[in-house]
């Protein structure tokens, strides 16, 4: 496997190179720029650049900071991304909880109704965005409504001899 374009390695007589023999150095070629005589310290200037780094840039014509008063014209701000609507539920809470309060004071079936503005109102309770107070008065109302509807229940079983 030997290539026809490289030329064969010349046999050599004398043995192996003796440590004493210095090395052979064959001069550049005209392909090759010559190497620097002296040496350049760092930041020294070696040329290439035209143009001093602080020179000003061509800059675009400056804006209008006021406009025209009697110009009906909004910003387009597209790129602003809508706030996300986030989750309300204190509000909710105080309604079911009127609600179940309500329905407690006339039948006892209503407690489903409370559980519902209980769980609104811990929700709320638990979201920083939330109103606390609304959440609060709704974790109460919803309490309530839970303590008459048990009330309610109590009396009918007591009334009706189902637990006898």
């Amino acid at each position: 496997m030997t290539d026809e374009r490289m030329p064969r390695p010349a046999a050599s007589t004398q043995g192996p190179a003796s440590p004493s023999q210095d090395p052979i150095v064959e001069p550049a070629s005209e392909d090759v720029a010559p190497a620097p005589t002296d040496s350049v310290l760092p930041g020294a200037h070696r040329g290439g650049f035209r143009r001093e780094l602080t020179q000003p840039l061509p800059v675009a014509p400056p804006l209008a900071v006021h406009p025209d008063p009697t110009e009906d014209s909004s910003p387009d701000v597209r790129w602003i991304p809508p706030t996300p609507v986030l989750p309300r539920s204190a509000g909710w809470s105080v309604l079911f909880g009127g609600l179940g309060l309500i329905l407690a004071c006339f039948v006892g079936w209503g407690f489903p109704v409370g559980v519902i503005g209980v769980v609104l109102a811990v929700l709320a309770l638990r979201r920083p965005w939330e109103k606390r107070e609304t959440a609060l008065w709704g974790l109460g109302l919803s309490v309530a409504s839970l303590l008459y509807s048990v009330g309610w229940l109590w009396w009918a079983a007591a009334q009706g001899a189902l637990f006898a």
